[in-house]
């Protein structure tokens, strides 16, 4: 299959390149850089550097003819979409219209949309875990974004005909990720840890979110590719809690090291606890995430020792 991957320079992104090239697609990777990095990017795949809201993009869809688009590309912070709403919805909701409209006018198959748990906002914990037909909620412009983009898919489907299969993603941790992005608490401690730094909770630390690793998501996206269950809406997901306080008990495990937190109040906004039910995906595609809690937080420790931290 002849694949474009937006965002391919990036934490997940990256790993989804080498995952698909393993299996013999031709891969091209479109990335700004401006959250990538072109070292991540694998030799055979192919690279453009370019913003999704570029009108060059038509250009290089055109001569590519994709049968389908993994979009990844976004602005994934929600602090950042608190601070920026106008340039969220440029890089998130603008950028992936202007997608849309290549895929439709250079007759792409299908998207796989990244879209995340942040569309339902911060539901009640009796409600827990969410299914894909929970009413959603967002409490951020991030969140907004997403389900807005969602939204978009299903009328592109409906009016043009274009296969679509959204990825609701929990707290996504592994390798090469950006500190900072969503559910990167798991990347702050490792490297924390790795560097001797301070770590901070904040809270009492019971706070739960169900952690995904990479290497799932990547498998999940896979899946989302070829499944004949498409124009649908999936949760990549464990389906289980873990509290912060079990994620440093993992990393005391991992790196051998006492890693003593240092305790602050509780931030405006921070939801308490989240976690996603993924039968659907089991179900209908065929996917389940294999990698333990207490494995991928040893290879997430190993790779930020090994880099230093960085």
């Amino acid at each position: 299959m002849n694949i474009l991957v937006t965002g391919g320079a990036g934490f997940i992104g990256s790993h989804l390149v080498r995952k698909l090239l393993s299996m013999g697609h031709d891969v091209l990777v479109v990335d700004d850089l401006r959250g990538g990095l072109r070292t991540n990017v694998p030799e055979g795949a192919g690279f453009v550097c370019l913003d999704i809201n570029s009108p060059m993009l038509l250009d290089v869809m055109d001569r590519g003819r994709f049968q389908a688009v993994v979009h990844l590309a976004a602005q994934t912070r929600v602090d950042v979409s608190i601070k920026d709403p106008y340039g969220d919805t440029r890089d998130n909701v603008m950028g992936t219209v202007n997608v849309l409209e290549c895929a439709r006018k250079t007759g792409v198959q299908r998207v796989v949309f990244a879209s995340s748990a942040a569309v339902y906002g911060d539901p009640p914990e009796t409600d827990l875990p969410l299914s894909e037909d929970y009413r959603l909620s967002p409490l951020s412009f991030y969140g907004l974004s997403k389900a807005t983009i969602e939204s978009y898919l299903r009328l592109y489907h409906k009016w043009y005909g274009l296969e679509y299969v959204v990825l609701r993603f929990a707290n996504v941790y592994g390798e090469r990720a950006e500190v900072g992005g969503e559910g990167g608490v798991v990347n702050v401690f490792a490297k924390r840890a790795a560097c001797d730094l301070d770590i901070t909770v904040y809270g009492d630390g019971s706070q739960s979110r169900d952690y995904i690793y990479v290497g799932d998501i990547a498998n999940g996206i896979v899946c989302a590719l070829t499944t004949e269950q498409a124009d649908e809406v999936y949760h990549l997901s464990t389906g289980r809690e873990a509290s912060l306080l079990d994620v440093l008990a993992e990393l005391r495990r991992a790196s051998g090291k006492e890693l003593t937190p240092n305790f602050a109040r509780t931030r405006s906004g921070d939801i308490y606890r989240s976690v996603l039910s993924n039968e659907k995906a089991r179900r209908l595609l065929g996917w389940e995430p294999y990698m333990k809690l207490k494995d991928g937080i040893i290879l997430t420790y190993q790779y930020a020792a090994g880099q230093g931290g960085r």
